[in-house]
């Protein structure tokens, strides 16, 4: 047995010790079943059911339109399909920010219905007190801050973020903010290298994890969709390293099976009952 298989189950004290340990977090997202036991197998530490699932399988421009019962019903597929990694649901527009009353309740249904171990909230000081409350109903939160994609119509599109004084304040403050609140980790998207840093290392006991944030992170997480190539909407940011080129197999794969049926090569004799 190898030892992916022998490893066990990663909770969010794991990604703590790693924090304090100086050893890399690995997050990917997934949505199905299917791609969780996969990236399962690895021994990946953490999947995290983003609302990504807006724009890679819904076809949306954004990810503002998913509603709860839509990411409710991915996080209880991936769940199902989990057994090592840590699984993270992505809370959707409007499922926390209303009020915390909303937020405690929709917290929990991704708990509840949806077998997740922690939700990940965006926002910074101002989501704070919202997110000590989760917290302290025994919900684990991961923060995010920098370019969070449910306010893109308010940063006017995808920016980098910590470019001038007053950003950097507001991601430094909120990062240290998040951590007193309770956060085991902290998305940072977009935002400058030496911002991710500074945050990085101003944390104790909250891990970052980095997404066009620099390598200076304490982990790492892509969109596992678009690093394997499973895309064909021209999406390649400069901090997107895409590890395969699945959409040509797959076109590849597909016209070789319209080839076969259209000349008979398939089924074969041996191929039929």
């Amino acid at each position: 047995m190898s030892k992916i298989n022998q490893s066990k189950k990663k909770t969010v004290q794991t990604v703590i010790r790693k924090k304090s340990k100086g050893e890399k977090v690995t997050m990917l997202t997934a949505y199905d079943a299917f791609i969780a036991s996969l990236l399962d197998k690895t021994g990946i530490d953490i999947i995290l059911v983003g609302d990504s699932a807006a724009n890679v399988l819904h076809g949306y421009q954004s990810t503002i339109p998913m509603t709860m019962d839509i990411m409710i019903a991915h996080t209880s597929a991936v769940s199902r399909g989990t057994s090592k990694a840590l699984v993270v649901g992505d809370m959707p527009f409007l499922s926390f920010q209303p009020s915390v009353k909303t937020a405690i309740k929709n917290a929990g249904r991704f708990l509840k219905e949806g077998s997740a171990e922690a939700v990940k909230i965006e926002g910074g000081l101002e989501m704070v007190d919202t997110i000590t409350r989760v917290i302290e109903c025994g919900i684990p939160v991961m923060g995010h801050v920098g370019l969070t994609p449910q306010s893109i119509h308010r940063f006017g599109g995808p920016k980098v973020q910590g470019r001038v004084e007053k950003s950097r304040n507001y991601l430094k403050e909120s990062a240290l903010a998040l951590q007193e609140a309770g956060c085991f980790a902290i998305v940072l998207e977009l935002m400058e290298s030496d911002v991710a840093k500074e945050i990085t290392e101003s944390l104790d006991t909250t891990a970052t994890i980095g997404i066009g944030a620099g390598p200076f992170c304490d982990g790492q997480v892509l969109v596992t969709n678009d690093m394997l190539g499973l895309k064909d909407d021209g999406f390649s940011p400069k901090f997107l390293r895409q590890y395969a080129n699945l959409t040509e197999n797959i076109i590849t794969a597909v016209e070789q099976y319209m080839e076969d049926v259209k000349t008979g090569n398939f089924p074969s004799e041996k191929e039929s009952y």
